[in-house]
């Protein structure tokens, strides 16, 4: 089969430029607001060109031809796999120009098995954001998506059963899946089981196994290459093309998160930071608040060797140079609700990172969780902020690779679920240098307590979008900017 023979094409990356915008502003002082009002908002204006790196809003008389539409806005989402998911559907709605970074350290679930048999990084998080974008137009799209995001019984006979009429093609989740869809992915789970097979000191567990964790895990180890393999997977599940997955590291080998609490404490693992199970193998439940609270608050995350217990073993990854691009050119980053030190601060960690969102005058927007967590007990809005600006200037790591940016220089805008848990301190906000506050409607999860109304959450981002463009737009250095490119 040529899909199998020929490894698909993987663009190109360079590194990105991330040199300081002249005239970078901050939004105007603003007390916290409601945007839950009125229908679906409208971009206004057109969203800033991408090219060569460089910030410049396209107008109608500059760059565009009279009548086009306009261009949806560009996003770069920090999030981890799950509390993003619920607001996925509502942004494709405004626009699929959006890259998700995503972690690769996640050791939980199925994919805890698959890193312990066959090693290399997770793909759970990148799995599950795949499947949130993947085509639902026709019933094919949807039996691809039903077959790849379906999990196995939790009882490891039925779930091994259930597996080998998969593998062989004799599951009822074939139904509806076209004969080039089914050999293509088939191929991949069959190369799967071949390497579990090729493992026989290790005993492959396929209790609550993800199919498409496996279907991932095969093709990464068949092309040897993370990128190809999310090629691959987004193809296959018809994600529309300016939608791009990002692992925050683009890597074939296992990644370790690691923490250092305040008190000194070091934990080794992801799971064991936010969801710890005391070395049982279960079923994660990540909407569980019933774990034991942590001895300290978290003092940063860092990454370790696959063997190391302490600071020692620190390693120092590079970031994913195609993030490094992104970050230079779109028109608004996302800090997403979740798990904070083990979703989002995993990504904000690695070198270059930081740089570039400092460099740019764009919205950088946090949606804060509406509950605590394990990770984040105690913790007000402004320790939020706080935690991400250590993290992206790298404060408590090597002192030589540390960065001395503001808060407001990363964090210019907040959007808070009503009714949320987290105290929102404003004073101490406004010390950060962070004005612009906005309180978006709710619904309550009976899993996880407050969260966003997901269609209020995309209003709110589009319209915050659209201000700093009109505010862009009529800055005298930008008029003059469309003036001599017009020229």
């Amino acid at each position: 089969m040529a899909l199998l023979a020929t490894p698909p094409h993987i663009t190109a990356r360079h590194p990105a430029s991330a040199s300081r915008v002249p005239g970078r502003r901050c939004f105007p002082r603003a007390a916290p607001r409601s945007a839950a009002s009125g229908g679906r908002l409208l971009l206004r204006r057109r969203a800033m060109s991408a090219a060569g790196g460089v910030e410049r809003s396209t107008t109608a008389g500059a760059g565009a031809s009279a009548g086009a539409p306009p261009v949806p806005p560009s996003l770069l989402v920090f999030s981890g796999g799950t509390a993003f998911n619920g607001v996925v559907e509502e942004l494709k709605k405004v626009t699929t120009r959006v890259a998700h970074v995503l972690p690769v350290s996640d050791d939980g679930g199925s994919t805890a098995e698959i890193v312990r048999v066959l090693g290399g990084p997770a793909v759970g998080d990148i799995r599950s954001r795949c499947l949130r974008l993947s085509d639902e137009s026709t019933s094919e799209a949807l039996s691809v998506r039903r077959l790849l995001g379906h999990r196995l019984a939790l009882d490891p006979s039925e779930a091994k059963l259930e597996w080998y009429q998969i593998v062989e093609g004799d599951h009822s989740l074939w139904d509806g899946v076209s004969r080039p869809y089914r050999e293509t992915i088939r191929a991949f789970l069959v190369y799967f089981h071949n390497e579990i097979l090729r493992r026989s000191a290790e005993m492959f567990c396929f209790t609550n196994g993800s199919i498409g964790n496996f279907f991932f895990a095969g093709a990464r180890i068949f092309f040897q290459s993370l990128d190809a393999a999310i090629f691959l997977f987004s193809r296959v599940s018809q994600i529309p093309a300016e939608s791009l997955v990002l692992p925050v590291i683009s890597t074939n080998d296992r990644l370790t998160l690691g923490c250092e609490l305040w008190d000194g404490t070091i934990i080794r693992g992801q799971n064991e930071i936010s969801h710890p199970s005391n070395g049982r193998r279960e079923v994660v439940n990540k909407d569980s608040n019933s774990c034991t609270a942590l001895p300290s608050r978290i003092k940063r995350v860092f990454y370790m060797s696959s063997e190391g217990s302490n600071l020692l073993h620190e390693v120092f990854p590079e970031a994913n140079q195609t993030v490094l691009e992104q970050l230079s050119k779109v028109d608004c980053i996302v800090y997403a609700m979740g798990s904070l030190f083990t979703s989002v601060c995993p990504s904000l960690v690695l070198r270059g990172i930081g740089e570039t969102i400092a460099s740019r005058s764009i919205p950088k927007v946090l949606l804060l969780n509406g509950s605590h967590d394990r990770e984040t007990a105690g913790l007000s809005a402004s320790g939020f902020v706080t935690a991400i600006t250590d993290s992206l200037n790298r404060t408590y790591g090597d002192p030589h690779k540390s960065l001395n940016n503001q808060p407001k220089d990363y964090v210019n805008a907040i959007l808070v679920p009503k009714g949320g848990q987290v105290p929102l301190d404003v004073e101490n906000l406004a010390s950060q240098g962070i004005f612009h506050v906005v309180t978006v409607e709710s619904v309550h999860d009976p899993k996880v307590g407050v969260i966003f109304d997901p269609r209020s959450l995309i209003q709110a981002l589009t319209s915050l979008i659209s201000e700093h463009m009109d505010a862009r737009l009529a800055e005298p250095d930008h008029v003059m900017e469309n003036v001599k490119s017009v020229s």
